[in-house]
């Protein structure tokens, strides 16, 4: 196997820490930005170089690519922080790291969106990887777009609900989706690293309903099965007040979460992790 140089941003995050893991068990060389080098544990010397720099700062990254040959990005925000906005961060901050990559020849750009972002264009989280993604394939760089179904830890959010004693859905609960580990993601998004100029969609071996998942969440937390159906005009009714009346940080993600939950969102199925364990090892930590 040819060992690849390659620079990891969004190193820190849910799934850059696993796409860390995998990388160096594969023997990559792998320079790492991250703004705080404590946030990572274990240098591998051999095979890990950290770099220290923020992707929304561009004089921060001046020759960051050097003698690089494929940049992955999963760089986003899901909750707007630091003032920052989706525009600063999920289109901007990839925009610089690109022109690094240009600028010193690196051959393949990997970028991680999210499932249908290219149909939600109009989701304030969607707007700014969409504008980003547009640039990426039009930029002469080979490319490869990943979009990952939700990611296991974005389900914890039903077993914080479950914790209470009952979750809350919108509508039937019969909508399906299929989530993804972060290993499992970063071992597809490794494998596929030869293919070019490509969409990779994305999610976990299981497809399950709203109401499976608040099933499991409910389960895995010995609670009795207590699920509320609340009507659907209810979900559009709270997207259109957040708008109205509260600024993008506060209703990006949760405008995010209820648009996506209102249909079914399933990917190609790949992976070993089944969200059952997940959530029985995240509810010993509740």
């Amino acid at each position: 196997m040819q060992h690849t140089n390659i620079l990891l941003a969004g190193a820190t995050g849910y799934l850059g820490r696993h796409l860390l893991t995998v990388l160096i068990e594969k023997q990559n060389q792998v320079v790492a930005i991250v703004r705080n080098p404590n946030q990572i544990d274990n240098p591998n010397e051999n095979y890990l170089e950290i770099k220290q720099a923020e992707v929304t700062k561009p004089e921060t990254l001046r020759d960051i690519c050097k003698g690089i040959d494929t940049v992955i990005s999963t760089v986003g925000i899901t909750r707007q922080k630091d003032g920052l906005t989706y525009m600063d961060v999920d289109y901007q901050a990839n925009m610089n790291l690109l022109i690094e990559a240009k600028k010193s020849g690196v051959n393949h750009f990997v970028y991680v969106s999210a499932i249908n972002g290219d149909k939600y264009r109009n989701l304030k989280i969607f707007e700014a990887k969409e504008k980003f993604v547009d640039a990426l394939k039009t930029s002469g760089l080979n490319y490869t777009i990943v979009r990952p179904n939700g990611f296991f830890s974005d389900m914890k959010d039903f077993l914080q609900m479950a914790k209470s004693g009952r979750v809350y859905l919108f509508g039937s609960g019969s909508q399906k989706f299929n989530p993804i580990h972060g290993e499992d993601l970063a071992n597809a998004i490794i494998d596929n690293l030869k293919d070019y100029n490509k969409t990779i969609t994305i999610g976990g071996p299981e497809v399950l309903s709203l109401n499976d998942i608040s099933k499991l969440a409910l389960t895995s937390l010995n609670k009795p099965i207590k699920i509320t159906h609340l009507p659907d005009f209810l979900r559009r009714f709270t997207i259109w007040t957040l708008r109205t009346f509260t600024s993008v940080k506060t209703y990006g993600p949760i405008e995010f979460f209820l648009t996506l939950m209102a249909d079914d969102n399933v990917a190609p199925t790949y992976g070993k992790y089944h969200l059952k364990d997940y959530f029985r090892e995240e509810a010993k930590t509740l």
